[in-house]
């Protein structure tokens, strides 16, 4: 008999073998998954902790990320410029420009139609266009742009001549929403983006890099003052006259300037050569072009507003120990030179008639006891030797004197001629005479209170208090009277001096000027407005002098700009001048 073909025990064991490697592929497949989800896992974490550390990293150290191409691409080319209270002064703006293309047509003639009818079209269109230099450009088959910053409509116009040459590109231009304002202290960009003459230039680098696209650059500047300032500023003009004006306000206690006017200005919208410069001839006759900054960049004698700086710098010294003293009054003989005041006051005054009625002759008595040196130091402590200390590229330097200074020559400055410097040194300078004697430098970049610099002491503070008094007093009973405004308790100094021309002083040619600080018995801000060459006319009673268009003009704005700085009238509250209106028994009975 024949075995079977397979053995009776070799069958279970051949299944069971199969079943072995069925588990082992089982568990090799479970395993390999396994592992594959571990290392899922193991991603997933390494990107969770590197995602928390990146996190912590930047709210620890404050550092921004890197934008690729396509996050620079949202951003605009230039940043944005704006007030304290973030009201936009400067933006990129998209615009489309009317743009001449020879070679938009393929074939035959660059153009469909004649270079006259192509003018005259847009002519319709833009009527300020020169239709000379138009059809100079359409005949010389050059690209280039016929006008710049036009508007939808006016592109939908320029289409509809039909002229496939006449182009109109999307392209980002420099809008200054407020027009003229401010625009001295912002400046403008050119058609290659660069900033000029103002914060513009200034920025420049800040505003083209990624931090400064992204995030606005912010003034010290108060667009309601600004407004305020450059209103009362062209009125005052018109009312006397005068071929220009300027002016500043500036926070005493932190140098921030919250309004910087120069007129008359310019439209950094639409900047014209002549906006920038003025011809030979008038440059012999004194003018400055429009873009001129008459506050930082012209040095002038500003007159009387420094005969506070010389009483201070003599309480100081202890040269002035009684306001009560009196001095002679009659014109003073100094070599081959007369000092002598516009009119006589009497045969003697004090300190504060001197300042009341701004006597020359009493003011270079004083300095003359001060002595040059003193003197001169403190104009130093006040800046008074160099530029303004402000960042606008524009900023003049002073005509100072070096070297030990005569006794004519002191006598001279003490009453603010002899040297000669910008609106901005004075706002400075008032700054320090009221705010205790602290001198800060002035900033057009507003600053948090840890930010604000410690600044020199050049007087003590019961010297700024007495000068806080005489300068409340010179606007209640002196040649500030028009710049009382009820309730604001506006104390300061006018100012008028000769300009200077070829072969000496034009006697008829005035710089007028008004340092003030407001209110007296707390001060927080200084306010300056300087008149150039104002003329007499009936609105000023035919006057030239500052008590008559300056002081007005200060008189005007305080009230406007106080409340929008938190300043409301108080006719319940003053600086108290009671131990010194002994001294001025006539001036309070005038009053």
């Amino acid at each position: 008999m024949n075995a079977p073909a397979f053995a009776i025990g070799s069958i279970p064991m051949t299944v069971a073998t199969g079943r072995c490697k069925l588990v082992n592929i089982r568990q090799r497949t479970l395993l390999v998954a396994k592992l594959r989800t571990l290392w899922v896992l193991g991603v997933f974490v390494l990107v969770a902790i590197g995602a928390f550390t990146r996190i912590g990293y930047l709210g620890a150290t404050g550092a921004t990320t890197h934008r690729g191409e396509l996050g620079a691409s949202l951003v605009p080319d230039r940043g944005e410029i704006v007030d304290r209270n973030g009201v936009a002064l400067a933006r990129d703006f998209r615009v489309y420009s009317l743009w001449f293309n020879p070679e938009a047509m393929t074939e035959g003639a660059p153009l469909i139609h004649s270079p006259e009818e192509i003018a005259d079209g847009l002519l319709r269109i833009f009527p300020d266009l020169d239709r000379r230099e138009v059809l100079e450009q359409l005949a010389s088959g050059k690209p280039g742009y016929l006008r710049r910053s036009i508007l939808p409509e006016e592109a939908n116009r320029v289409h509809a001549l039909g002229e496939p040459a006449l182009e109109y590109p999307r392209e980002t231009t420099r809008f200054y929403p407020q027009g003229s304002l401010a625009a001295h202290v912002l400046g403008y960009v050119d058609s290659d983006g660069k900033g000029h003459i103002g914060m513009e230039q200034v920025f420049n680098k800040q505003l083209t890099g990624m931090d400064g696209r992204t995030h606005p650059s912010v003034l010290s500047i108060d667009f309601r003052v600004q407004s305020a300032l450059e209103d009362e500023l062209s009125k005052a003009m018109t009312l006397s006259q005068a071929k220009g004006a300027g002016g500043v306000v500036l926070d005493v206690d932190t140098g921030e300037v919250l309004a910087l006017a120069s007129l008359p200005s310019f439209d950094p919208n639409h900047v014209q050569p002549e906006d920038m410069m003025v011809s030979d001839a008038e440059a012999r006759q004194g003018e400055v072009p429009r873009g001129f900054n008459r506050v930082t960049n012209q040095v002038y004698e500003l007159g009387s507003t420094f005969k506070p700086i010389t009483v201070a710098a003599a309480l100081d010294a202890g040269t002035i120990t009684d306001l009560g003293r009196r001095w002679p009054a009659t014109p003073l003989h100094v070599g081959r030179f007369t000092i002598h005041d516009d009119h006589s006051y009497g045969s003697t005054l004090n300190a504060p008639q001197a300042l009341i009625h701004s006597s020359n002759i009493v003011m270079s008595e004083i300095a003359d006891e001060l002595g040059g040196v003193r003197l001169k130091k403190t104009m130093e402590s006040l800046g008074m030797n160099e530029r303004p200390s402000v960042e606008l590229p524009a900023r003049g330097f002073p005509i100072w004197p070096t070297g030990k200074w005569p006794r004519l020559r002191t006598m001279t400055v003490s009453y603010g001629h002899g040297i000669a410097v910008t609106p901005m040194h004075l706002a400075s300078a008032y700054a320090a005479l009221v705010n205790g004697g602290i001198w800060r430098p002035a900033t057009l970049e507003k600053l948090d209170p840890s930010e604000v610099p410690a600044g020199r002491r050049v007087f003590t503070a019961a010297t700024s208090a007495r000068i806080r008094q005489l300068l409340r007093m010179i606007v209640k009973f002196g040649t500030g009277r028009k710049a009382a405004a009820p309730g604001f308790r506006i104390g300061g100094k006018t100012g008028s001096a000769e300009k200077p021309g070829v072969g000496g002083y034009r006697r008829h040619a005035l710089i007028t000027t008004f340092a003030a600080a407001f209110p007296m018995d707390r001060p927080r801000y200084v306010v300056v407005a300087m008149m150039d060459e104002p003329q007499g006319t009936p609105a000023t009673s035919y006057q030239r002098t500052a008590a008559w268009n300056a002081a007005p003009a200060i008189g005007r704005l305080v009230p406007r700009i106080g409340p929008l700085l938190g300043i409301m009238p108080d006719e319940t509250r003053d600086i108290d001048i009671s131990d010194l209106k002994p001294l001025i028994p006539q001036e309070v009975s005038e009053e």
